[in-house]
């Protein structure tokens, strides 16, 4: 069998041998007892190391979003699935030491081994080289789900904002158009607009939560011009 292509880690390791543990499983270190140790360690530094860096650029690129907003992306970022996914994308499978039971049964495939081996590499990547070493494979790894979350999570204004100005190179405004009922209950209707074009109007018991609701229902003529609008005078 060919050798496996290179990983590409964002991170060259002084020790390799801290690399070749971090791909060690425990099964292969059953069927050789004496000659190598398991990821086990590595996977549970890796495990805070990933846990600390997520979180550092989260609230570094959303520095408005709340605490449980937080802590959603991250709990989805870390979780087993999404490790299995960014391990299996980098074919981080085909480097695995495993036991020829685990390897013959699927586990090169499996996303419970994926994942901890991925977090071993992470564990390993910041004994190697400390937290910079670490930080550079996981936005190396991760960078595009976290700016992909980070843009999913942006309220309705914000997100409107990035497209307009992306595609128009200009920044909608919003504006009251009226108000009624009385002072404990009280309605307002907001129109947002893209120059002097009106491109989604909202209402809402505050001011804040019209331009919101305006800005909701722009994004959706936004989206459905996503595909073609922006091409005809190309």
């Amino acid at each position: 069998m060919a050798d496996p292509p290179p990983l590409e880690l964002g991170h060259q390791f002084r020790d390799p041998a801290l690399l070749e543990r971090a791909l060690t499983h425990s099964s292969f270190v059953n069927e050789a007892p004496g000659q190598a140790q398991s990821n086990e360690v590595l996977e549970y530094l890796g495990d805070a190391v990933l846990d600390m860096i997520v979180a550092e650029v989260l609230v570094t690129t959303m520095p408005e979003a709340e605490e449980g907003t937080l802590t959603r992306l991250r709990a989805s970022m870390v979780a087993e699935a999404s490790l299995g996914q960014v391990a299996a994308g980098i074919g981080l499978g085909a480097h695995l030491r495993l036991g020829r039971g685990e390897d013959s049964q699927g586990g090169r495939e499996r996303p419970s081994l994926l994942a901890d081996a991925l977090e071993a590499v992470i564990g390993a990547a910041y004994q190697d080289g400390g937290l910079d070493a670490a930080r550079c494979v996981v936005l190396r790894l991760f960078g595009p789900r976290l700016a992909e979350a980070a843009n999913a999570s942006l309220d309705p204004k914000s997100r409107l904002q990035e497209v307009v100005q992306a595609r128009r190179h200009v920044t909608p405004s919003y504006r009251l158009v009226r108000s009624w009922g009385p002072d404990h209950d009280r309605f307002f209707e907001v129109v947002c607009l893209i120059g002097e074009d009106i491109v989604g109007t909202g209402v809402g018991r505050t001011k804040k939560e019209a331009a919101t609701a305006a800005a909701t229902s722009a994004m959706e003529g936004e989206g459905a011009g996503e595909d073609g609008g922006e091409g005809e005078g190309s």
